[in-house]
């Protein structure tokens, strides 16, 4: 007679699984709240405590942590001397573990710490040859399924249901790890942020990345480099909810400028779009309408948009299909689109549609060097004017005040060197990317072709020299927000005084690499 060990905190499914393997003949042992709620539904059970002697102890937090338990598990019964062992000592050999955890990152403390669960489930996983290892309950019925089709599971079955249960345990492991490193207000609680072991930072002195693939992409960047999406283990994110609607698959480049077009986007209450080219906004703008919203996005640059990616923050009406359609754009990401907006859109076969959710954010940005990774918190835009300080004798009137808002949030988005020059909400002239911050002022003012007359000018990082804001005030710009802290601030603030131009100091750089 097969032994099967059940052992879970997350009994959903458990019943089905016992009745189902006491009907294939399996005899079932099993502790604590498994036990109970097997036996209350007439399965016969055996108590771990018949099985080891010794009733649990310690309050609970030694139950299963037996040589009868475990040399059941870990027993090779292709050595006969393992098997010969056994019949000295009368353990039976297990050969199915169903184990699932204390949900730990539901509410992190020290009682939630599984010390048990994660043994038995390391030994069956080790001991795969001879041990089936279960630790989810979407696993119940194909495991059930193969039992009753070939009476055994099969060496890759278990083989893979390994790979799973050490996952989970290193999953496991890595939450505990996480909250340890976080701070702590009370060192002493055993319930909430444990004491960090690094109190010189906020970022943790460790850091482990649990990723799976959740996207295969036709290739990375170039057609010569593969590439996929992934995504944190226990973690969903906006992509991940996304409703693709109409068009060809998504590649590598899509989803990279789609997800800088969608964080954008959402960073305007009003109704706003963006239009991204390259994973830099070519055109941005918020108007009452969606509509004109759209139609002002695509007007700042129109060169640029051809075959942009178009975030959307309100549902896609027919009027903004009408007018997007005529535009060749690789994707559109919206909240939702009209259905006749849906009819206009889908007529254009490679054209991708996403209603999504809203980005959820993270804390944490990382990028890959050689050996390892850069590490930082996401940046993130205030708009608390608190903080902010008019350093010229010209001061913004309410209009002017708008404007600079929306030009900062705008040219935080843009890679550095970054000009962003805006009027009435449209960003109409961006210089991205640039190795000198004139160079992007100049490619600014170019790109507005006088439409920035009577706007404003935001700079990422000072004006280290007074020949960029000289520059920008030859458009006929009557603002300009930037972080301010040059050694030539001085200079930079009398040039603006110089051409009555209002200038704020933000206090906050927003460098994008």
């Amino acid at each position: 007679m097969s032994v099967a060990l059940l052992s879970v905190y997350d009994k959903s499914g458990l019943v089905p699984l016992a009745a189902g393997l006491h009907e294939l003949g399996w005899r079932l042992l099993s502790s604590g709240g498994t036990a109970a709620a097997v036996g209350e539904a007439g399965i016969p059970v055996t108590d771990v405590a018949e099985l080891t002697g010794f009733p649990p102890i310690l309050g609970h937090r030694v139950v299963t942590l037996h040589p009868a338990v475990h040399a059941g598990l870990l027993a090779d019964l292709d050595e006969a001397a393992h098997r010969a062992e056994l019949d000295e000592l009368g353990i039976e050999p297990i050969a199915l573990a169903v184990v699932n955890l204390y949900p730990f990152s539901s509410a992190p403390g020290i009682e939630l710490i599984d010390v048990g669960g994660p043994a038995m489930i390391r030994a069956a996983a080790k001991n795969h040859a001879h041990v089936g290892v279960v630790v989810d309950p979407a696993q119940y019925e194909p495991v059930l399924a193969e039992l009753r089709e070939h009476g055994a599971l099969s060496a890759e079955t278990r083989r893979r249901l390994a790979r799973e249960a050490f996952a989970a345990t290193a999953e496991y492991d890595r939450a505990i790890v996480d909250w340890l490193d976080l701070p702590s207000a009370d060192p002493a609680t055993t319930t909430g942020a444990a004491p960090s072991v690094d109190t010189g930072s906020p970022l943790p002195v460790s850091f482990t990345l649990r990723l799976e693939r959740a996207q295969e992409l036709r290739y990375g960047e170039n057609p010569h480099q593969r590439g996929a999406r992934y995504r944190e283990v226990g973690r969903t994110g906006w992509w991940d909810e996304a409703e693709q609607l109409g068009g060809k698959e998504l590649s590598y480049l899509n989803l990279y400028d789609t997800e800088a077009s969608w964080r954008l986007v959402h960073r305007f209450d009003e109704p706003a779009v963006v239009v991204v080219k390259h994973a830099n906004p070519c055109g941005v703008a918020v108007r009452p309408d969606i509509t004109d919203a759209y139609m002002a996005a695509n007007a700042a640059d129109p060169v640029s948009a051809f075959g942009g990616i178009v975030a959307v923050n309100r549902p896609v009406p027919r009027a903004l299909a009408e007018a997007l359609a005529p535009v060749f754009t690789e994707v559109v990401v919206a909240p939702s689109f009209d259905d006749d907006a849906l009819d206009v859109l889908s007529a254009k076969k490679n054209l991708r549609l996403l209603a999504a959710p809203p980005p959820t954010g993270s804390t944490l940005e990382v990028r890959t060097i050689d050996g390892g990774l850069l590490v930082q918190e996401t940046d993130r835009v205030s708009l608390d004017r608190s903080s902010w300080r008019v350093v010229t004798t010209a001061q913004p009137d309410d209009a002017l005040w708008d404007d600079l808002a929306f030009a900062w949030v705008v040219v935080a988005a843009v890679s550095s060197n970054a000009i962003v020059l805006a009027r009435e909400g449209q960003a109409v002239g961006i210089g991205a990317g640039q190795q000198n911050r004139v160079d992007s002022a100049r490619i600014a003012v170019t790109k507005a072709g006088g439409r920035a007359a009577g706007g404003v000018c935001a700079s990422d990082a000072f004006f280290p020299f007074r020949d960029g804001l000289d520059t920008v005030a030859e458009a006929g710009i009557r603002g300009v927000i930037q972080p301010g802290g040059s050694v030539r601030d001085e200079e930079v603030v009398a040039a603006a005084d110089e051409h009555g131009i209002a200038m704020v100091f933000t206090g906050e750089r927003h460098f994008r690499h």
